[in-house]
């Protein structure tokens, strides 16, 4: 029997007082047939609109370091159990990473977000990293995340006094998972992270990879334990298989599951900035624009090595359905010096393949793109 329009109700007044919906009733968002999707968005609407109102927030991934890492995550193209072919360098060098955070900028990201691959910095590289950001805040008015692997209090410490907004680091899956995706370091070592970053006063960032062979209650754990870590900001990634990384096969990712778990994620974490992440062009396909009615954020110009729609693509679809952005830029001023670019970067070619990041995407500065 369908759910009545009472029981949509009283989700989004749980969300939205404090309560913390349990777990059969989160079971239920996810997997019950008798809960329908628009009214499940539209009560997840509710609570978005409450904390986020219609804004947007653009984050940019530079992929600051590429391959080179000493971890075995199955799903990473980037890990040393990966026989992936992608491109691979070592830490970029400050003037570049300083081009792309003004590119970023200009682009009317709200939030640049450096990634490196690797365990984990080293003391010495952490102050090379403090000075980064230091001259990156210094020189433009945008916010700024890393991620840099595991953390500990003292190399926290000193990210925060350079000035750094948040430090991301992705649960990515359930406790009772994490051994069936790597080995080579523990679910504990990431919450360890974490928790230092809090303890320095850093907003963390951290979020789950949908499609690592979890059951929904590992989807509902993840969710919840990161309401009860106070994360700022929830990056939903759906896992895009790549060739020649260990894990193969996504299950169960449809786009009306892709969007249950959003509008889940945001009941249980009303005040967070939720974010369509990775694979959403390739998950939600066709209803990609209705992840944006719980998720109040998402990335552009595609992810770590792999593309996805371009930059005039997304923000003409976060106008056309009545959102704006959240930056130091009005959005008809970046689709304006946008519009001369009509080119496309398709997360799928035309015979369906994933399509990979090439060096001039990874490192345009460079390559003068």
């Amino acid at each position: 029997m369908k759910k009545s329009p009472s029981w949509y109700h009283t989700l989004t007044q749980q969300s939205l007082t404090g309560e913390i919906l349990d777990d059969a009733t989160c079971n239920e968002i996810l997997n019950d047939p008798n809960v329908e999707l628009l009214p499940l968005l539209d009560a997840a609407y509710q609570v978005r609109q409450k904390y986020w109102g219609n804004d947007v927030t653009i984050h940019i991934i530079n992929n600051a370091q590429n391959g080179l890492c000493p971890e075995d995550c199955a799903y990473c193209v980037q890990a040393k159990s990966s026989k992936a072919d992608i491109e691979t360098y070592p830490a970029k060098e400050e003037a570049e990473m300083m081009a792309e955070a003004k590119r970023a900028y200009e682009s009317g990201a709200y939030r640049y977000c450096m990634v490196f691959s690797g365990r984990g910095p080293r003391p010495k590289r952490v102050e090379q990293l403090a000075g980064i950001i230091a001259k990156i805040k210094a020189t433009y008015p945008i916010q700024v995340c890393l991620s840099a692997g595991l953390m500990d209090h003292a190399g926290a410490k000193v990210l925060k006094e350079a000035g750094l907004d948040r430090l991301n680091h992705n649960l990515n899956t359930s406790e009772r998972n994490y051994p069936n995706i790597c080995t080579t370091h523990t679910y504990q070592d990431r919450k360890t992270t974490l928790e230092a970053a809090q303890a320095n006063n850093l907003e963390i960032c951290s979020g789950m990879i949908v499609g690592l062979g979890e059951e929904p209650k590992d989807v509902v754990e993840v969710a919840k334990t990161l309401r009860q870590m106070g994360s700022k900001s929830i990056p939903i990634n759906f896992f895009i298989p790549i060739e020649g990384a260990v894990l193969q096969d996504p299950k169960g990712i449809t786009p009306q599951y892709a969007l249950r778990v959003l509008s889940m994620f945001r009941l249980l974490n009303p005040k967070s900035e939720l974010r369509m992440a990775a694979g959403r062009e390739i998950h939600l396909r066709s209803m990609q624009v209705m992840g944006l009615y719980p998720a109040s954020s998402l990335f552009m110009d595609g992810y770590l090595n792999t593309k996805g729609t371009n930059t005039l693509q997304t923000l003409t679809m976060i106008q056309d359905a009545g959102f704006k952005i959240r930056a130091s830029k009005e959005l008809d001023e970046v689709l304006a010096m946008l519009e001369q670019d009509a080119t496309t970067q398709p997360p799928l070619d035309e015979a369906g393949q994933i399509v990979m990041k090439q060096l001039q995407d990874l490192r345009p500065t460079r390559c003068g793109v």
